[in-house]
């Protein structure tokens, strides 16, 4: 959960001093959206503040969870096609609006001036929980508790875990260069994902229920997919930009217990939560999935949040310290 506790009088004196870097070399980003962000930004009326864009996002995302929990409690309402076509529909346009409205909060706030570490800080932290909300939404269209075509609990955990983990990954990246490279994965994420609610929308969600070609199922090829992406892409580019960073001498951390420490939070949490899923002596994770992944996303948050605010208080910390030699 966010935690803007840590953030004291004598850290705001340091914040004139910070500036958010962060690259995007995605091709669908520069070539693709970033045109259409730059757009749609001009349209925002200058009073309206960047929060608010980045809060509105997240509610959107929420309420669209909100109404998939009451049509699919146990993630079995798919397979039955006992969910509205509506619900599809209107799946379709938060995800994007709310992809839209992070895409151009950031944009706002240096149009109209107001750019701060808070505001770098409650979108990020706001970040950490639409990962999760935009994952177990997307398990209504697939998920199929009990055995295939569709994503099994077990299968759902593993998912979300690796798809949580990549956040941290970007962050701990940050943490270690100063600069936050965004994934190639999140815009091609964002599209893809509003692309399979509207055609569930249009064709019905039978259509991920259905053999591909070689009798393979849409849902496990899509995971294997985004496992071998996260092993062989994400993974190997965010090693490769540290040891950059190492190369050139403008690494943050000056030791390997430092540049390390970010990851034990996270790797504990998931452990123990991989632990609890298989000592269970009631098998939680089966009995009630949304209940236990909701739940696995929110002490993802709060230890993602409370990390955000300690990057941010060193990073501040240390330019005050240099501006002051």
């Amino acid at each position: 959960m966010l935690q803007l506790r840590y953030v004291t009088e004598e850290q705001l004196a340091g914040f004139d001093q910070y500036q958010y870097s962060a690259v995007d070399t995605n091709p669908l980003s520069v070539y693709v959206m970033q045109h259409l962000w730059n757009r749609i930004v001009k349209i925002v009326p200058l009073w309206i503040a960047p929060n608010l864009l980045t809060f509105s996002g997240f509610l959107l995302l929420l309420i669209n969870y909100l109404v998939l929990c009451f049509y699919d409690w146990d993630y079995t309402a798919s397979g039955s096609q006992l969910i509205p076509n509506w619900v599809w529909w209107f799946a379709a346009l938060s995800t994007f609006s709310a992809y839209t409205l992070d895409s151009i909060d950031g944009k706002h706030a240096r149009r109209t001036q107001s750019s701060s570490p808070l505001g770098e800080l409650f979108d990020h932290g706001l970040d950490s929980w639409a990962t999760s909300l935009f994952t177990i939404s997307w398990f209504s269209v697939c998920a199929s508790p009990g055995g295939s075509p569709g994503l099994s609990e077990h299968t759902m955990f593993l998912f979300l875990s690796i798809v949580l983990l990549n956040f941290m990954l970007s962050h701990w990246e940050k943490y270690n260069t100063g600069v936050l490279f965004l994934p190639w994965g999140y815009d091609l994420s964002q599209v893809t994902l509003v692309a399979v609610y509207l055609l569930t929308a249009i064709v019905g969600v039978e259509i991920w229920h259905k053999p591909l070609v070689f009798g393979y199922y849409v849902t496990p090829v899509s995971l294997t997919l985004i496992i071998a992406c996260s092993i062989f892409l994400s993974l190997p580019q965010t090693l490769y930009n540290i040891y950059t960073a190492y190369q050139r001498k403008t690494l943050k951390k000056d030791s390997l217990y430092e540049a390390l420490l970010p990851l034990v939070s996270p790797t504990l949490l998931f452990f123990l939560l991989t632990v609890w899923v298989a000592l269970s002596p009631c098998n939680i994770l089966i009995r009630q999935p949304r209940l236990f992944l909701f739940m696995v996303g929110v002490a993802f948050s709060s230890v993602a949040g409370r990390q955000l605010s300690q990057h941010l208080n060193i990073h501040i910390f240390s330019m005050k310290k240099h501006a002051q030699e």
